[in-house]
């Protein structure tokens, strides 16, 4: 059976969210969404703060291995930064050179670092020679900035930097998340390198998943929003669970939801857990009609109890 992974997806999901979808079942790792390193070593508390699983061996509470991924693109604070990380017993670095948000690449972060396959070699190379043998360095890149010119070359580097293995993001930068996802481009460079290489973008359903396997000649694939949309996806594609979602599930979904929230009050406080319920919601909605009747019944509540109140009546 392939290996199903649970992607970094910054400002989606935090920590909290890892623990209730790997709770669920089915993944066999997950990824932290990004730490950015700018111009210091970042101290202990901030990955105690924003990966907590270190705290528990590097596992989430359902015992899912957790991997810390780091966001930079100076190879000396990059290598610096991920000798702290992997002093805190991660289950690997992994180097985000493909999101597309414009206040990273600003910076020359991210995606943009897809159009210097050089510099990727170097801040791959500079992590690995930094990381202590037994933890696994890999990276996540897109297919380019603006187009697929560089792609091979960009996997090339990485690779020979020293990644163990290639997450292949099946989009450009400028794509952003519209689809499709390119997966033939992910066979490309799937021979074109020598590390495995996981595929991704735009699995939302078991077909999909079934699809990307079959164009990208990848055996293993990791979900983001997919998983979001669909907190019982891997477990569907694991066989454990009817492939197409029902209304019979929902009550599960609505305990889910419930657990959510009262970690974020727990973990979080009491400042904006209302809106990360209601951009769960906003996923949700996408797979269960009754998601989108919660979703309008909490519309304007902002008191956490409020709306645990109408998910208990839901």
């Amino acid at each position: 059976m392939s290996q199903l992974y649970l992607a970094p997806m910054e400002g989606l999901a935090d920590y909290v969210l890892r623990d209730v979808l790997t709770r669920t079942g089915g993944f066999d790792g997950c990824v932290s969404e990004f730490v950015r390193v700018t111009g210091s070593v970042l101290p202990n508390r901030v990955y105690e703060r924003d990966t907590p699983e270190i705290l528990d061996g590097g596992r989430t509470p359902s015992g899912t291995p957790m991997v810390i991924q780091l966001l930079g693109s100076d190879p000396e604070w990059m290598a610096a930064n991920a000798a702290r990380a992997a002093s805190l017993s991660p289950h690997g670095i992994d180097l985000n050179f493909g999101c597309p948000a414009k206040v990273v690449n600003r910076h020359g972060g991210g995606a943009m670092l897809l159009a210097d396959p050089e510099q990727l070699n170097r801040i791959v190379s500079s992590v690995r020679a930094a990381v202590p043998a037994g933890i696994v360095v890999t990276a996540k890149m897109r297919l380019g900035v603006s187009d697929t010119s560089l792609a091979i070359d960009c996997a090339t580097a990485l690779a020979e930097g020293g990644a163990a293995h290639l997450v292949v993001h099946a989009r450009t930068r400028d794509h952003g998340y519209r689809p499709p996802a390119h997966w033939e481009w992910i066979a490309r460079i799937d021979d074109a390198v020598d590390v495995p290489v996981i595929a991704n973008g735009e699995v939302w359903a078991v077909a999909d998943w079934q699809r990307c396997r079959a164009v990208s000649g990848c055996a293993d694939v990791m979900i983001g929003r997919g998983a979001v949309s669909d907190p019982f996806l891997a477990l569907r594609i694991r066989g454990l669970m009817d492939q197409a979602p029902s209304a019979e599930e929902w009550p599960a979904v609505l305990g889910l939801l419930d657990d959510y929230l009262r970690k974020l009050q727990v973990r979080v406080g009491a400042r904006h857990e209302h809106g990360r319920v209601k951009l769960w919601l906003s996923y949700l909605k996408r797979t269960w009609p009754e998601a989108a009747e919660l979703h309008t019944a909490i519309r304007y509540l902002h008191d956490s109890r409020e709306i645990l109140e109408v998910i208990g009546r839901a």
